[in-house]
């Protein structure tokens, strides 16, 4: 079943002040937890201790994210992503790589599922920008073939990249609506 988890990635913490003042890491946390979030998505796994320790302490769960340009890269981040526990809902693939047809995709895609399958966190795939999944049309060609592939919705690419005018047309609706159905 499906459930809307709302997440504050850390990198958006990031105050990106050219004094370099940074909050730290636990008064973050502390700002997320206030705000009202579920979790937060995070991809620094050398604070993920830090992270997890609060987030089970105050009953939130986490996104860990990753960027894997191949199969092989997804192998060690799925080991690590187990050790930090059961405050991991999921963990996020960007896939970094920009393959040209849906026949360069599907071994990699192929392999992610492998791996997904003896995981003992949910393995998502990100609709997100600049990734494997940026066009929406590739991305729903990749649904024509993996019709049950899990995906993290990150939906406000393909409203941006493709300009969805407004009001919004039946056709896209239902093209966004494909995505949706297979967000978890």
């Amino acid at each position: 079943m499906q459930k809307l988890l709302v997440y504050q990635s850390m990198w958006a913490m990031e105050r990106r002040r050219a004094d370099g003042v940074e909050h730290p890491l636990e008064q973050k946390l502390e700002m997320i937890r206030d705000a009202g979030f579920d979790g937060v998505g995070f991809h620094d796994f050398a604070v993920a201790d830090t992270i997890t320790a609060f987030l089970a302490k105050n009953g939130m769960t986490a996104a860990a994210f990753c960027f894997p340009a191949s199969v092989d890269d997804l192998k060690p981040v799925i080991e690590q992503v187990a050790s930090f526990g059961a405050v991991v809902d999921h963990l996020n693939v960007q896939p970094n790589l920009r393959p040209y047809t849906l026949e360069e995709a599907i071994p990699v895609v192929e392999g992610w599922r492998r791996l997904a399958e003896d995981a003992s966190v949910p393995v998502h795939i990100e609709t997100h920008r600049d990734r494997m999944t940026t066009d929406l049309f590739f991305t729903l060609h990749l649904l024509d073939r993996f019709p049950d592939l899990r995906l993290t919705g990150d939906l406000s690419h393909y409203v941006v990249g493709r300009e969805f005018a407004w009001p919004i047309s039946d056709e896209n609706h239902a093209l966004m609506h494909r995505i949706i159905d297979n967000c978890w």
